[in-house]
């Protein structure tokens, strides 16, 4: 497939998703789309696969990504951007419900889309979920988990 038409048809799926409009976005995927997620494992077929993005899109209503890169080889585009979203309502994973929180988040993630024909035939994501799950406030910060230091001390200093 042409590297132009690959990057057309990623844009559209862009678009589809910043639009909030899932069903638009699912009717690009094969009907045996698979993704590889953090903490979701692979899911397999269109309504799983949608799902899960419904549900970032339901939690999040103000989602977005922001692209910072995309680099097309042959069926695949490889993206690097950041997620961008208020929690306001309940996001649903397999590890269990994490209630709206109210609080915004933007996140690194990298995706590898293949494609087959026109449409997507998979998904594979990376995100730091740490990192999530700090800026929802629902695990203390790197920083909260320092002891405290003396005024003026210096790190690698040493006081006696």
């Amino acid at each position: 497939m042409a590297t132009s038409r690959v990057r057309e048809l990623f844009d559209k799926g862009t678009d589809a998703f910043n639009r909030h409009d899932v069903e638009g976005f699912t009717a690009q995927m094969t009907d045996d789309v698979r993704m590889t997620a953090p903490g979701v494992g692979e899911l397999q077929g269109k309504a799983a696969v949608s799902a899960f993005y419904q549900s970032w899109i339901s939690a999040f209503p103000d989602a977005h990504v922001e692209i910072d890169a995309v680099q097309v080889l042959e069926d695949m585009a490889i993206e690097e951007g950041h997620f961008v979203g208020t929690h306001r309502a309940t996001l649903h994973t397999p590890s269990g419900d994490l209630p709206a929180t109210g609080r915004s988040v933007r996140g690194d993630y990298v995706q590898v889309i293949r494609f087959r024909g026109d449409q997507i035939a998979s998904f594979h994501l990376v995100y730091d979920r740490m990192d999530l799950v700090e800026q929802l406030g629902l695990s203390p910060t790197a920083e909260a988990e320092q002891p405290s230091r003396m005024a003026g001390e210096q790190p690698g200093m040493q006081t006696h």
